[in-house]
């Protein structure tokens, strides 16, 4: 698998953002001999250029005939070292992949078999006023041999455009890919756990009743320090206090009281004094585990290096295994992060591109992240495709 070749690039006029973005790609394409061609592209655009969305992909087609597209549109989109949230951009990234390997799938061309095999993993864009889609994405995880999707949700203000082979509005689109498709995946949390690891015993749908034997209620305040007699003024802490919840069977907090991957971090959205009850943002089942955690800018930071050395370690383990290097990587990060969340402008991104080097990269911010069948909320999923040296 050759490197990948990514151009990004932002204007009022999306005509001029792609041909200033298309003029990076081909420099790098003219500096290479030998190359092979690229049959898939990856596109993910600002909702500025949104309502010309059909445009932009006849336009991309005529450029690139020999590719198939897929993408969408979201609230910021992201390249290595850059982020441009809120204005009007796009990235794009040829992926020289052979076209046996991969298939766009969308709700017209739903996923099947790659060349009569079962997709590996697949790359998954979905719109977030599908009803019932956290069960979607799950059966679409289903139909794959490794049960490992990653994506998000897409977050345009206007519309909720997506690309794949063609523009859509509404559903599930994507790329499927084969098993010689290297990747590797890893998923980083940005809230910081402020009480003990709970055991939820008892729950009826998205109300939790009793944490460890107690009533949710008063397990929340302790753990928060708040006098539960006084909650009018405990509210503002409480704005900002969310949940995460994990099965039973897998890991809360991991390595340096963080997180574990299979954290979804929820909403607190109600308190029931009546019941002692607190009112959490999903459905959950007596068993699962809980702990009540705030966004926190210092271990997002520490937790995204994190992924990304455990990455780069994988790809070099020094255990006689050949290394591998990275041909090119997707980044899907929460809305609610980014520069302004991490302190400055594409402060997230120039995190990834410091602690992974200068790797072809594309992405955008997500109203939902999606990593193996999970539908995440203040994370990032970072994808790095993989070739051998």
């Amino acid at each position: 698998m050759a490197a990948f070749l990514a151009g990004h690039a932002a204007h009022p006029d999306w005509h001029m953002a792609l041909a200033l973005a298309a003029a990076q790609i081909d420099a790098q394409a003219a500096a290479r001999t030998g190359a092979p061609p690229a049959h898939l592209g990856l596109i993910y655009f600002s909702d500025h250029y949104a309502p010309h969305a059909e445009a932009l992909h006849a336009e991309l087609q005529r450029r690139w005939p020999q590719c198939t597209w897929a993408g969408c549109a979201a609230v910021g989109v992201s390249a290595s070292g850059a982020e441009y949230f809120d204005e009007p951009a796009l990235v794009l990234m040829l992926c020289p992949l052979a076209r046996d390997s991969f298939e766009v799938f969308s709700g017209a061309a739903p996923l099947g078999t790659i060349a009569g095999r079962t997709p590996h993993t697949a790359l998954l864009h979905a719109d977030p006023a599908m009803p019932d889609l956290q069960d979607l994405i799950h059966d679409l995880a289903e139909r794959t041999a490794t049960g490992y999707l990653f994506g998000g949700l897409v977050s345009s203000r206007t519309l909720p455009a997506q690309i794949a082979g063609g523009v859509w509005q509404g559903g599930l689109a994507g790329v499927a890919f084969a098993r010689e498709v290297g990747l590797l995946s890893r998923v980083t949390q940005g809230c910081q756990p402020c009480g003990p690891e709970r055991v939820v015993t008892r729950a009826e749908r998205n109300l939790v009743l009793e944490l460890d034997g107690r009533p949710a209620m008063a397990a929340l305040f302790d753990d928060l320090g708040l006098a539960i007699e006084q909650p009018r003024a405990a509210l503002p802490r409480l704005r900002a206090t969310l949940a995460g919840l994990t099965e039973g069977d897998s890991t809360l907090v991991g390595r340096g009281a963080q997180f574990g991957p299979d954290v979804r971090v929820r909403h607190l959205i109600g308190l029931d004094p009546g019941r002692h009850a607190v009112a959490v943002a999903d459905l959950v089942e007596p068993g699962m585990r809980l702990a009540f955690c705030t966004r926190d800018v210092e271990a997002a930071r520490r937790d995204l290096v994190r992924i990304c050395s455990e990455i780069r370690d994988e790809l070099s383990p020094g255990d006689g295994t050949p290394e591998r290097t990275m041909a090119g990587a997707i980044y899907v990060s929460c809305a609610g992060r980014g520069g302004p969340h991490f302190g400055g402008p594409s402060a997230e991104l120039q995190i990834v591109r410091h602690a992974l080097g200068d790797v072809p990269l594309v992405g955008f911010f997500a109203g939902g992240e999606i990593a193996r069948r999970h539908l995440y909320g203040y994370t990032g999923v970072l994808t790095v495709f993989t070739e051998p040296d």
